[in-house]
Protein backbone atom coordinates (compact mmCIF):
# COMPACT_ATOMS: atom_id res chain seq x y z
CA UNK A 1 0.00 0.00 0.00
CA UNK A 2 1.01 3.29 -0.46
CA UNK A 3 1.72 6.07 1.31
CA UNK A 4 -0.34 8.43 0.03
CA UNK A 5 -3.07 5.93 0.30
CA UNK A 6 -4.87 8.26 3.22
CA UNK A 7 -4.00 11.27 1.49
CA UNK A 8 -7.72 13.28 0.22
CA UNK A 9 -8.53 13.23 -3.24
CA UNK A 10 -6.09 15.97 -4.84
CA UNK A 11 -7.23 18.52 -7.69
CA UNK A 12 -4.44 18.11 -10.35
CA UNK A 13 -4.05 21.02 -13.05
CA UNK A 14 -1.74 21.16 -16.10
CA UNK A 15 -0.16 24.70 -16.41
CA UNK A 16 -2.73 25.90 -19.24
CA UNK A 17 -5.53 24.66 -17.14
CA UNK A 18 -4.03 26.72 -13.62
CA UNK A 19 -3.39 29.78 -15.72
CA UNK A 20 -6.71 29.79 -17.49
CA UNK A 21 -8.45 29.14 -13.79
CA UNK A 22 -5.92 32.26 -12.50
CA UNK A 23 -7.53 34.31 -15.65
CA UNK A 24 -10.84 33.78 -14.59
CA UNK A 25 -10.36 34.70 -11.09
CA UNK A 26 -8.31 37.88 -11.63
CA UNK A 27 -11.09 39.14 -14.67
CA UNK A 28 -13.78 38.16 -12.15
CA UNK A 29 -12.52 40.15 -9.32
CA UNK A 30 -12.14 42.95 -11.26
CA UNK A 31 -14.66 42.76 -14.50
CA UNK A 32 -14.93 46.87 -14.93
CA UNK A 33 -10.69 46.94 -15.17
CA UNK A 34 -8.63 49.40 -13.17
CA UNK A 35 -7.14 52.64 -12.79
CA UNK A 36 -3.05 52.68 -12.50
CA UNK A 37 -0.47 55.29 -13.20
CA UNK A 38 3.01 54.91 -13.94
CA UNK A 39 6.40 55.31 -16.22
CA UNK A 40 6.35 53.44 -19.41
CA UNK A 41 9.50 51.30 -20.18
CA UNK A 42 10.34 48.66 -23.12
CA UNK A 43 7.79 50.26 -25.23
CA UNK A 44 7.58 48.45 -28.69
CA UNK A 45 4.91 49.24 -31.99
CA UNK A 46 5.35 46.27 -34.18
CA UNK A 47 3.53 46.19 -37.72
CA UNK A 48 0.59 44.83 -36.62
CA UNK A 49 -0.42 48.20 -34.66
CA UNK A 50 -0.27 47.16 -31.06
CA UNK A 51 1.38 48.39 -28.45
CA UNK A 52 3.68 46.28 -26.05
CA UNK A 53 5.03 48.15 -23.29
CA UNK A 54 5.79 47.49 -19.45
CA UNK A 55 4.50 50.05 -16.48
CA UNK A 56 6.43 50.17 -13.81
CA UNK A 57 6.84 52.40 -10.29
CA UNK A 58 10.08 52.91 -7.89
CA UNK A 59 9.27 49.05 -6.54
CA UNK A 60 7.53 47.36 -9.33
CA UNK A 61 6.66 46.83 -12.82
CA UNK A 62 3.77 45.21 -14.96
CA UNK A 63 3.27 43.75 -18.59
CA UNK A 64 0.62 45.66 -20.84
CA UNK A 65 -0.49 45.70 -23.90
CA UNK A 66 -2.67 47.94 -25.92
CA UNK A 67 -4.60 46.80 -29.25
CA UNK A 68 -4.63 48.28 -32.31
CA UNK A 69 -8.42 49.53 -32.27
CA UNK A 70 -7.58 51.56 -28.77
CA UNK A 71 -4.25 52.72 -29.86
CA UNK A 72 -5.31 54.37 -32.92
CA UNK A 73 -7.19 56.44 -30.69
CA UNK A 74 -3.89 57.89 -28.90
CA UNK A 75 -3.46 61.41 -29.29
CA UNK A 76 0.01 61.16 -28.66
CA UNK A 77 2.87 58.54 -29.24
CA UNK A 78 4.09 56.66 -25.82
CA UNK A 79 7.99 56.64 -25.43
CA UNK A 80 10.07 55.52 -23.01
CA UNK A 81 10.06 57.15 -19.76
CA UNK A 82 7.09 59.15 -20.59
CA UNK A 83 4.41 59.75 -17.25
CA UNK A 84 0.94 58.09 -18.11
CA UNK A 85 -2.62 57.46 -16.72
CA UNK A 86 -3.99 54.65 -18.08
CA UNK A 87 -7.51 52.19 -17.69
CA UNK A 88 -7.08 48.72 -17.94
CA UNK A 89 -8.28 45.23 -17.27
CA UNK A 90 -6.20 42.80 -15.56
CA UNK A 91 -5.41 39.43 -16.75
CA UNK A 92 -3.15 36.87 -17.11
CA UNK A 93 -1.19 35.78 -20.73
CA UNK A 94 -1.81 32.29 -20.50
CA UNK A 95 0.74 31.01 -23.05
CA UNK A 96 3.53 32.06 -20.88
CA UNK A 97 1.65 32.75 -17.54
CA UNK A 98 2.21 36.20 -17.79
CA UNK A 99 0.36 38.85 -15.25
CA UNK A 100 -0.68 41.93 -17.87
CA UNK A 101 -2.62 44.33 -18.05
CA UNK A 102 -5.04 45.47 -21.75
CA UNK A 103 -5.49 49.17 -21.63
CA UNK A 104 -7.78 51.00 -23.64
CA UNK A 105 -7.19 54.46 -22.86
CA UNK A 106 -3.87 55.94 -21.98
CA UNK A 107 -3.12 59.75 -21.31
CA UNK A 108 0.12 61.69 -20.29
CA UNK A 109 -0.37 61.77 -16.16
CA UNK A 110 0.61 65.41 -15.75
CA UNK A 111 -2.07 66.81 -18.03
CA UNK A 112 -5.02 64.69 -17.10
CA UNK A 113 -4.80 65.34 -13.64
CA UNK A 114 -4.08 69.04 -14.25
CA UNK A 115 -7.20 69.02 -16.43
CA UNK A 116 -9.76 66.83 -14.12
CA UNK A 117 -8.70 69.35 -11.41
CA UNK A 118 -9.55 72.24 -13.39
CA UNK A 119 -12.78 70.72 -14.37
CA UNK A 120 -13.67 70.08 -11.17
CA UNK A 121 -12.78 73.60 -9.86
CA UNK A 122 -14.53 75.46 -12.65
CA UNK A 123 -17.49 73.66 -11.95
CA UNK A 124 -17.52 74.17 -8.09
CA UNK A 125 -16.57 77.73 -8.60
CA UNK A 126 -19.42 78.20 -11.13
CA UNK A 127 -22.10 76.58 -8.86
CA UNK A 128 -21.04 79.59 -6.34
CA UNK A 129 -21.96 81.82 -9.36
CA UNK A 130 -18.63 83.55 -9.52
CA UNK A 131 -18.93 83.03 -13.43
CA UNK A 132 -22.43 84.95 -13.14
CA UNK A 133 -22.51 87.08 -16.41
CA UNK A 134 -24.70 89.52 -15.00
CA UNK A 135 -21.93 90.40 -12.26
CA UNK A 136 -19.60 91.82 -14.48
CA UNK A 137 -19.08 95.04 -14.61
CA UNK A 138 -18.32 97.55 -18.31
CA UNK A 139 -14.48 98.82 -18.25
CA UNK A 140 -14.54 102.78 -18.22
CA UNK A 141 -14.20 104.48 -21.48
CA UNK A 142 -11.22 106.19 -20.95
CA UNK A 143 -9.12 104.61 -18.03
CA UNK A 144 -6.57 107.13 -16.41
CA UNK A 145 -4.45 104.69 -14.89
CA UNK A 146 -4.29 101.14 -15.51
CA UNK A 147 -2.67 98.22 -13.20
CA UNK A 148 -0.73 95.29 -15.46
CA UNK A 149 -0.24 91.90 -13.27
CA UNK A 150 2.66 90.70 -15.04
CA UNK A 151 6.23 89.39 -15.23
CA UNK A 152 8.35 92.36 -15.74
CA UNK A 153 10.21 90.70 -18.33
CA UNK A 154 7.95 88.74 -20.10
CA UNK A 155 6.71 89.31 -23.93
CA UNK A 156 3.12 89.59 -22.97
CA UNK A 157 4.10 92.93 -20.94
CA UNK A 158 6.16 94.68 -24.01
CA UNK A 159 3.29 93.78 -26.35
CA UNK A 160 1.07 95.36 -23.91
CA UNK A 161 2.67 98.60 -23.33
CA UNK A 162 3.32 98.84 -27.26
CA UNK A 163 -0.33 98.98 -27.92
CA UNK A 164 -1.23 101.23 -25.29
CA UNK A 165 1.71 103.75 -26.11
CA UNK A 166 1.02 103.81 -29.73
CA UNK A 167 -3.02 103.97 -28.83
CA UNK A 168 -3.76 106.72 -26.12
CA UNK A 169 -0.13 107.73 -24.50
CA UNK A 170 -2.02 110.14 -22.33
CA UNK A 171 -3.03 106.88 -20.04
CA UNK A 172 -0.76 106.33 -17.10
CA UNK A 173 0.33 102.52 -16.96
CA UNK A 174 1.60 100.96 -13.68
CA UNK A 175 3.31 97.20 -14.04
CA UNK A 176 2.21 95.11 -11.06
CA UNK A 177 5.62 92.79 -11.40
CA UNK A 178 4.48 89.39 -10.01
CA UNK A 179 5.45 85.91 -11.24
CA UNK A 180 3.12 83.94 -13.53
CA UNK A 181 4.88 80.26 -12.99
CA UNK A 182 5.52 78.40 -9.90
CA UNK A 183 4.71 77.61 -7.04
CA UNK A 184 5.19 81.39 -5.61
CA UNK A 185 3.01 82.74 -8.65
CA UNK A 186 -0.50 82.30 -7.68
CA UNK A 187 -0.23 83.44 -3.98
CA UNK A 188 1.81 86.22 -5.67
CA UNK A 189 -0.63 87.04 -8.09
CA UNK A 190 -3.66 86.91 -5.23
CA UNK A 191 -2.03 89.13 -3.10
CA UNK A 192 -1.17 91.58 -5.79
CA UNK A 193 -4.84 91.54 -6.60
CA UNK A 194 -6.30 92.44 -3.21
CA UNK A 195 -3.57 95.09 -2.55
CA UNK A 196 -3.72 97.04 -6.30
CA UNK A 197 -7.82 97.17 -5.80
CA UNK A 198 -7.59 98.17 -2.15
CA UNK A 199 -5.21 101.09 -3.01
CA UNK A 200 -8.26 102.90 -4.94
CA UNK A 201 -4.81 103.98 -7.57
CA UNK A 202 -6.78 102.24 -10.90
CA UNK A 203 -9.20 102.68 -12.94
CA UNK A 204 -8.76 99.15 -14.60
CA UNK A 205 -6.74 96.07 -13.72
CA UNK A 206 -4.84 94.08 -16.84
CA UNK A 207 -4.19 90.14 -15.56
CA UNK A 208 -1.31 88.89 -18.13
CA UNK A 209 0.71 86.31 -19.64
CA UNK A 210 2.32 85.22 -22.68
CA UNK A 211 1.28 81.42 -24.18
CA UNK A 212 2.33 78.03 -22.76
CA UNK A 213 1.34 74.55 -21.94
CA UNK A 214 -1.82 73.63 -19.43
CA UNK A 215 1.24 73.69 -16.54
CA UNK A 216 2.98 76.70 -17.35
CA UNK A 217 -0.54 78.82 -17.19
CA UNK A 218 -1.41 76.45 -14.54
CA UNK A 219 -0.48 80.27 -11.77
CA UNK A 220 -3.94 81.79 -13.64
CA UNK A 221 -5.99 78.06 -12.55
CA UNK A 222 -5.64 79.14 -8.44
CA UNK A 223 -8.33 79.49 -6.54
CA UNK A 224 -7.39 81.97 -4.62
CA UNK A 225 -6.51 84.12 -7.49
CA UNK A 226 -9.83 83.32 -8.83
CA UNK A 227 -11.67 84.49 -5.58
CA UNK A 228 -9.21 87.86 -5.55
CA UNK A 229 -10.42 88.43 -9.08
CA UNK A 230 -13.96 88.33 -8.09
CA UNK A 231 -13.36 90.27 -4.82
CA UNK A 232 -11.66 93.02 -6.98
CA UNK A 233 -13.69 96.78 -6.54
CA UNK A 234 -12.78 97.72 -9.95
CA UNK A 235 -12.92 95.47 -13.49
CA UNK A 236 -10.59 92.92 -13.77
CA UNK A 237 -9.51 91.96 -17.99
CA UNK A 238 -7.95 88.43 -18.23
CA UNK A 239 -5.74 88.19 -21.07
CA UNK A 240 -3.38 84.46 -20.53
CA UNK A 241 -1.55 82.96 -23.09
CA UNK A 242 -2.84 82.67 -26.53
CA UNK A 243 -6.53 82.58 -28.39
CA UNK A 244 -7.19 79.05 -27.82
CA UNK A 245 -6.07 79.20 -23.67
CA UNK A 246 -8.62 79.43 -21.57
CA UNK A 247 -8.27 79.57 -17.75
CA UNK A 248 -10.50 79.93 -14.25
CA UNK A 249 -9.28 83.44 -14.37
CA UNK A 250 -10.61 84.20 -18.08
CA UNK A 251 -14.11 83.37 -16.91
CA UNK A 252 -14.08 85.32 -13.58
CA UNK A 253 -13.13 88.53 -15.25
CA UNK A 254 -15.12 90.90 -16.32
CA UNK A 255 -13.67 90.81 -19.68
CA UNK A 256 -11.76 87.80 -21.03
CA UNK A 257 -9.38 88.92 -24.09
CA UNK A 258 -7.89 86.43 -26.88
CA UNK A 259 -4.37 87.83 -26.38
CA UNK A 260 -2.32 90.97 -24.60
CA UNK A 261 -2.16 92.54 -27.14
CA UNK A 262 -6.04 92.61 -27.73
CA UNK A 263 -6.56 93.05 -24.26
CA UNK A 264 -4.34 96.47 -24.51
CA UNK A 265 -6.60 97.22 -27.39
CA UNK A 266 -9.58 96.81 -25.54
CA UNK A 267 -8.37 98.79 -22.43
CA UNK A 268 -7.72 102.32 -24.26
CA UNK A 269 -9.64 104.42 -27.09
CA UNK A 270 -7.52 104.82 -30.46
CA UNK A 271 -6.24 108.53 -30.36
CA UNK A 272 -6.38 108.67 -33.50
CA UNK A 273 -10.04 108.11 -33.73
CA UNK A 274 -10.55 110.60 -30.70
CA UNK A 275 -8.91 113.34 -32.90
CA UNK A 276 -10.81 112.74 -36.07
CA UNK A 277 -14.01 112.66 -33.62
CA UNK A 278 -12.91 116.31 -32.07
CA UNK A 279 -12.57 117.43 -35.72
CA UNK A 280 -16.07 116.39 -36.51
CA UNK A 281 -17.26 118.02 -33.39
CA UNK A 282 -15.77 121.36 -34.33
CA UNK A 283 -17.28 120.94 -37.46
CA UNK A 284 -20.52 120.68 -36.19
CA UNK A 285 -19.93 123.11 -33.85
CA UNK A 286 -18.88 125.83 -36.55
CA UNK A 287 -22.21 124.67 -38.77
CA UNK A 288 -24.19 125.59 -35.84
CA UNK A 289 -22.77 128.74 -35.05
CA UNK A 290 -22.70 129.83 -39.46
CA UNK A 291 -26.49 128.35 -38.93
CA UNK A 292 -27.38 130.40 -36.49
CA UNK A 293 -25.53 133.65 -37.19
CA UNK A 294 -27.88 132.78 -40.98
CA UNK A 295 -30.91 132.64 -38.83
CA UNK A 296 -30.29 136.20 -37.22
CA UNK A 297 -29.44 138.02 -40.43
CA UNK A 298 -32.59 136.34 -41.91
CA UNK A 299 -34.40 137.67 -39.30
CA UNK A 300 -32.91 141.17 -39.62
CA UNK A 301 -33.67 141.34 -43.04
CA UNK A 302 -37.32 140.39 -42.26
CA UNK A 303 -37.16 143.35 -39.77
CA UNK A 304 -35.95 145.08 -42.35
CA UNK A 305 -38.59 144.03 -45.26
CA UNK A 306 -41.58 144.74 -42.46
CA UNK A 307 -40.01 148.45 -42.56
CA UNK A 308 -39.79 149.10 -45.24
CA UNK A 309 -43.45 147.92 -45.98
CA UNK A 310 -45.26 150.10 -44.20
CA UNK A 311 -44.00 152.77 -47.26
CA UNK A 312 -43.55 156.07 -45.13
CA UNK A 313 -43.24 157.71 -48.35
CA UNK A 314 -46.50 156.39 -49.74
CA UNK A 315 -48.39 157.45 -46.39
CA UNK A 316 -47.00 160.71 -46.54
CA UNK A 317 -48.27 161.75 -50.03
CA UNK A 318 -51.67 160.34 -48.96
CA UNK A 319 -51.83 162.96 -46.45
CA UNK A 320 -50.71 165.19 -48.79
CA UNK A 321 -53.65 164.57 -50.79
CA UNK A 322 -55.92 164.93 -47.80
CA UNK A 323 -54.73 168.02 -46.78
CA UNK A 324 -54.87 169.40 -50.90
CA UNK A 325 -58.70 167.87 -50.10
CA UNK A 326 -59.23 169.71 -46.89
CA UNK A 327 -57.72 173.27 -48.63
CA UNK A 328 -59.82 173.04 -51.13
CA UNK A 329 -63.08 172.42 -49.57
CA UNK A 330 -61.67 175.13 -47.20
CA UNK A 331 -61.71 177.83 -50.37
CA UNK A 332 -65.34 176.47 -51.23
CA UNK A 333 -67.10 176.76 -48.07
CA UNK A 334 -67.25 180.45 -48.60
CA UNK A 335 -70.37 179.98 -45.82
CA UNK A 336 -67.70 179.60 -43.15
CA UNK A 337 -65.67 182.25 -41.19
CA UNK A 338 -61.97 182.76 -42.00
CA UNK A 339 -61.41 182.08 -38.20
CA UNK A 340 -63.32 179.16 -38.28
CA UNK A 341 -61.54 177.80 -41.08
CA UNK A 342 -57.93 179.00 -40.08
CA UNK A 343 -58.64 177.13 -36.57
CA UNK A 344 -59.90 173.82 -39.01
CA UNK A 345 -56.64 174.17 -40.82
CA UNK A 346 -54.31 174.99 -38.20
CA UNK A 347 -55.81 171.87 -36.00
CA UNK A 348 -55.18 169.52 -39.49
CA UNK A 349 -51.67 170.73 -39.64
CA UNK A 350 -50.82 169.49 -35.88
CA UNK A 351 -52.32 166.05 -36.48
CA UNK A 352 -50.36 165.78 -39.83
CA UNK A 353 -47.34 167.26 -38.20
CA UNK A 354 -48.09 164.26 -35.24
CA UNK A 355 -48.15 161.34 -37.99
CA UNK A 356 -44.84 162.63 -39.75
CA UNK A 357 -42.83 159.31 -40.89
CA UNK A 358 -39.56 160.63 -39.26
CA UNK A 359 -41.60 160.58 -36.00
CA UNK A 360 -42.14 156.33 -36.26
CA UNK A 361 -38.87 155.92 -37.69
CA UNK A 362 -36.98 156.87 -34.95
CA UNK A 363 -38.36 154.93 -32.64
CA UNK A 364 -37.78 151.66 -35.04
CA UNK A 365 -34.43 152.30 -35.91
CA UNK A 366 -33.63 152.30 -32.19
CA UNK A 367 -34.93 148.96 -31.69
CA UNK A 368 -33.16 147.38 -34.65
CA UNK A 369 -29.86 148.88 -33.12
CA UNK A 370 -31.34 147.34 -29.90
CA UNK A 371 -32.07 143.79 -31.65
CA UNK A 372 -28.44 143.83 -32.85
CA UNK A 373 -26.63 144.85 -29.85
CA UNK A 374 -28.39 141.71 -28.04
CA UNK A 375 -27.88 139.38 -31.01
CA UNK A 376 -24.03 140.28 -30.75
CA UNK A 377 -23.59 139.73 -27.35
CA UNK A 378 -25.54 136.64 -27.36
CA UNK A 379 -23.30 135.65 -29.71
CA UNK A 380 -20.09 136.91 -28.09
CA UNK A 381 -21.47 134.81 -24.61
CA UNK A 382 -22.41 131.58 -26.73
CA UNK A 383 -18.52 132.17 -28.69
CA UNK A 384 -16.67 132.41 -24.45
CA UNK A 385 -18.58 129.65 -23.34
CA UNK A 386 -17.83 127.07 -25.89
CA UNK A 387 -14.04 128.38 -25.34
CA UNK A 388 -14.33 128.00 -21.96
CA UNK A 389 -15.28 124.51 -22.17
CA UNK A 390 -12.39 123.71 -24.86
CA UNK A 391 -9.96 125.09 -22.26
CA UNK A 392 -11.57 123.20 -19.73
CA UNK A 393 -11.39 119.75 -21.49
CA UNK A 394 -7.41 120.70 -23.14
CA UNK A 395 -6.85 121.48 -19.06
CA UNK A 396 -8.22 117.91 -18.40
CA UNK A 397 -6.06 116.05 -20.67
CA UNK A 398 -3.31 118.23 -19.69
CA UNK A 399 -3.69 116.96 -16.16
CA UNK A 400 -3.18 113.47 -16.94
CA UNK A 401 -0.34 113.78 -19.04
CA UNK A 402 2.75 112.65 -18.23
CA UNK A 403 4.91 115.22 -18.98
CA UNK A 404 2.63 117.54 -16.50
CA UNK A 405 4.02 115.22 -13.93
CA UNK A 406 7.77 116.06 -15.28
CA UNK A 407 6.78 119.78 -15.15
CA UNK A 408 5.93 119.42 -11.37
CA UNK A 409 10.02 118.04 -10.98
CA UNK A 410 9.83 114.59 -10.85
CA UNK A 411 12.06 112.27 -13.38
CA UNK A 412 11.49 108.94 -15.05
CA UNK A 413 14.22 106.11 -14.81
CA UNK A 414 14.65 103.82 -17.72
CA UNK A 415 17.62 101.01 -17.39
CA UNK A 416 19.51 99.66 -20.63
CA UNK A 417 16.56 97.65 -21.41
CA UNK A 418 13.92 100.94 -21.65
CA UNK A 419 12.05 99.70 -19.11
CA UNK A 420 11.24 101.79 -16.00
CA UNK A 421 13.58 101.56 -12.88
CA UNK A 422 10.92 102.08 -9.34
CA UNK A 423 13.95 99.95 -7.48
CA UNK A 424 17.39 101.00 -6.64
CA UNK A 425 18.11 96.93 -6.72
CA UNK A 426 16.96 96.60 -9.87
CA UNK A 427 19.92 98.38 -11.17
CA UNK A 428 23.02 96.46 -11.44
CA UNK A 429 26.55 98.77 -10.43
CA UNK A 430 28.33 99.82 -13.22
CA UNK A 431 25.00 99.78 -14.96
CA UNK A 432 23.67 103.09 -17.41
CA UNK A 433 20.43 104.45 -16.93
CA UNK A 434 19.12 107.14 -18.67
CA UNK A 435 16.49 109.87 -16.82
CA UNK A 436 14.08 111.47 -18.33
CA UNK A 437 13.26 115.07 -17.29
CA UNK A 438 10.52 117.83 -18.23
CA UNK A 439 13.03 119.36 -20.38
CA UNK A 440 16.29 117.14 -21.92
CA UNK A 441 17.83 113.70 -20.82
CA UNK A 442 20.11 112.04 -18.20
CA UNK A 443 22.67 110.07 -18.89
CA UNK A 444 24.21 108.14 -15.63
CA UNK A 445 25.82 105.37 -14.30
CA UNK A 446 25.66 103.53 -10.66
CA UNK A 447 28.63 103.30 -9.01
CA UNK A 448 27.53 101.76 -5.70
Amino acid sequence: MSAFDDTPTREIFTPSGLNRLVRDLLEDALPMGVWIEGELSNVARPASGHVYFTLKDANAQVRCAMFRTAASRLRFRPVDGMHVLMRAKVGLYEARGEFQLVADHMEPAGEGALQREFEQLKTRLGAEGLFDPGRKRPLPAFARRIGVITSPSGAAVRDVLSVLGRRFGLAEVEVLPVPVQGREAPPAIASMLRRASASGRYDVLLVTRGGGSLEDLWAFNDEAVARAIHASAVPVISAVGHEVDFTIADFVADLRAATPSAAAELLVPDAADLGRQLDRLRQRMATLMARRLQAAAQRTDQWQARLSAQRPQARLARDAQRLEALRRRLVTSAGQSGALRRARLERLQSRLAAQHPRLRLSPARLRLADLRQRMAAAMSRRIERDRLRVTEQARTLHAVSPLATLERGYAIVFDERDAVVRRADDVPVGERVRVMLAHGELRLRRDV
